[in-house]
């Protein structure tokens, strides 16, 4: 597979997301879809503390531990553990930063992120604690996550000149949520950052399970009303429709389309996309792999600009 640059961090062009280690999953099932995510060729692993009230980490790192220097690890902090673990205050990054490798059971995190903005704390005070991370040989590199193009800017301007920067930011981008070309995108290709896009599938939306007038496959996520209520429309539906149809007729699938058309940005390190099952995990890696041409972009592009 394909790698690219996260800072000095190689990680191959699809990531896996193990946010359904610990709910969806147990500890088993999660070691499935890690095994066969290396045997497909992914090297980078995306978790996060809260994810699956901390048993993602854990999960993640009994399966990895036999891979560890074979593989990239990223983690994310500050979204609430409980009432008193969260936000990004120079001691609770260190806090979290020790609760997090002793969960994955390693010596460091390649890519420790802010999972979120902290306006209660100056972000010059949370980047110097995660310096001290990275000084301590604790974290390799650091990037955020939904962070605006103003934050990016904050961030860079409050950075000492010799102290670690953030490298990365990961923002929700698919096909039909677009909002990270607004400025976003732009910003990491001035400050060279690595940009990695979440829900890149669209919470399922874009894998080809859905349809407009079919009902909601019975235990997907979308059949929970919360997902449906953010994600399914009649009219994003139809975009999907549309999508789908200009993907069989080059006899490819709604899955190709949307892995390989955040793939052909060159500002993507890396596509993270969930998986439930081995079988899921294998489909996601082989998806990125369509070379789009300056041509289909723009058939694409009139696509989602007619809905």
């Amino acid at each position: 597979m394909e790698t690219r640059r996260i800072g000095a961090l190689d990680v191959s062009l699809v990531g896996l997301g193990c946010n359904n280690f610990g709910m969806k999953l147990d500890e088993d099932a999660s070691a499935r879809v890690v095994h066969a995510a290396i045997d497909a060729g992914i090297t980078f692993f995306d978790t996060a503390d809260i994810y699956g009230r901390t048993k993602s980490e854990v999960f993640l790192g009994r399966a990895l531990s036999s891979h560890r220097d074979a593989v990239v690890i990223a983690t994310k902090f500050g979204l609430p553990v409980d009432d008193h673990r969260q936000g990004a205050r120079p001691e609770y990054v260190r806090q979290a930063a020790e609760d997090s490798l002793r969960r994955l059971g390693t010596d460091r995190i390649d890519l420790y992120q802010l999972h979120q903005p902290d306006p209660s704390v100056p972000i010059a005070d949370t980047l110097g604690a995660l310096d001290e991370l990275v000084r301590a040989g604790k974290v390799r590199e650091i990037g955020c996550s939904n962070f605006s193009a103003e934050q990016l800017r904050e961030a860079q301007a409050a950075t000492r000149r010799t102290a670690a920067s953030f490298v990365s930011v990961q923002n929700e981008y698919s096909l039909l949520n677009r909002e990270a070309e607004r400025e976003v995108l732009a910003e990491c290709e001035r400050l060279g950052l690595a940009f990695l896009p979440y829900f890149p599938l669209a919470s399922g939306l874009l894998t080809g399970k859905y349809a407009l007038g079919a009902p909601v496959p019975e235990g997907s996520r979308l059949s929970k009303s919360w997902a449906a209520s953010r994600f399914l429309s009649d009219e994003r539906l139809a975009t999907v429709d549309a999508l789908a149809a200009w993907a069989r007729s080059r006899g490819r699938t709604t899955l190709e389309l949307a892995m390989s058309w955040l793939a052909s940005r060159q500002t993507v390190a890396s596509v993270i996309a969930g998986a439930t099952t081995p079988e899921q995990v294998r489909a996601n890696a082989s998806a990125a792999g369509w070379p789009l041409s300056a041509t289909d972009h723009a058939e694409i592009e009139t696509i989602l600009r007619k809905r």
